[in-house]
């Protein structure tokens, strides 16, 4: 059984220099859009973290402006002593040159894990070479203190693979002891995910609930699963906790305030939902 219980701090800063984990106990705390940074033990990792504006200067003048509708929580000089920084693929609110490129020069000693399919777009845009851990779908990475990176893959309204069999879209599983947390990135429901969901014995999902429609896509807005299937894919792999994200950022890609309040209210045993909160840690362990 789970337990995940929250904690409201002053900054997002707080969490990342001060914040240490109790024995076996794994502190997550969401920074917008599809990012989360975790702890466990003495690691620290980020995964699709936005931290710029970056987006709004690209598509400044567009039919989207992608102006934020958050302020950035961190700002990404004052993440220091990151072990791992994940990406799940090369869309810029995942894998931002801005972030990206600031957290790869301060944090040196950081392995930075990414698509084998992304691997020369994660170099232009920051990382460097032997910082570099490839990922691909049914592949698991070996890292230290019993923590282990599955990757998924995922569906971005097409499951996007080169010649080599390299997926371009990854989840990832964090298999942190005994507990295993699930970051689907960008996804919607494809033939066999529930199988590999199911056999994987998923404790937490983070999944996106921005939905998605024509009038998007017509303007190259690839898009995620819409509620009711996130909801399915918990209920359909025994998965008894759902963190949702991928809303309140931008304006034309998000949930509606109503929508997440049914999403409180239809929290329950057999399926715990969390909709996060920047500046609240949300604390874990099997009890």
């Amino acid at each position: 059984m789970m337990n995940i219980s929250q904690e409201a701090i002053e900054s997002l800063e707080e969490f990342v220099n001060h914040k240490k984990p109790a024995q076996e106990e794994i502190c997550l705390a969401w920074i917008g859009q599809a990012g989360f940074i975790i702890k466990f033990k003495n690691k620290m990792f980020i995964i699709d973290p936005y931290l710029s504006d970056y987006l709004s200067r690209k598509y400044k003048g567009k039919i989207f402006s992608h102006i934020r509708l958050m302020e950035i929580p961190i700002q990404p000089e004052k993440i220091r002593n990151l072990d791992y920084l994940l990406s799940t693929h090369a869309h810029s609110d995942h894998m931002d040159p801005e972030t990206l490129s600031i957290l790869s020069n301060n944090n040196p000693n950081c392995k930075i894990i990414v698509p084998r399919a992304e691997i020369e777009e994660a170099l232009n845009r920051g990382a460097k070479g032997n910082q570099i851990l490839p990922a691909n779908d049914g592949e698991t990475i070996e890292l230290e203190n019993n923590i282990k990176i599955i990757g998924v893959g995922a569906s971005h309204e097409v499951l996007k693979v080169n010649e080599k069999g390299d997926y371009s879209f990854l989840g990832y599983v964090f298999h942190l002891s005994d507990i295993k947390i699930y970051h689907s990135g960008d996804c919607i429901p494809y033939n066999g995910l529930i199988e590999k969901i199911r056999n994987l014995k998923i404790d937490i999902a983070l999944l996106p609930i921005n939905g998605r429609d024509e009038y998007r896509r017509s303007n190259n807005i690839a898009g995620n699963f819409k509620i009711h299937e996130a909801l399915e894919l918990c209920y359909k792999s025994s998965i008894k906790n759902l963190i949702v994200h991928h809303f309140g950022m931008f304006a034309y890609n998000t949930v509606s305030e109503s929508e997440l309040n049914d999403l409180r209210k239809r929290s329950s045993f057999s399926l715990n939902i969390i909709v996060p909160e920047i500046n609240q840690i949300y604390n874990i362990k099997k009890i």
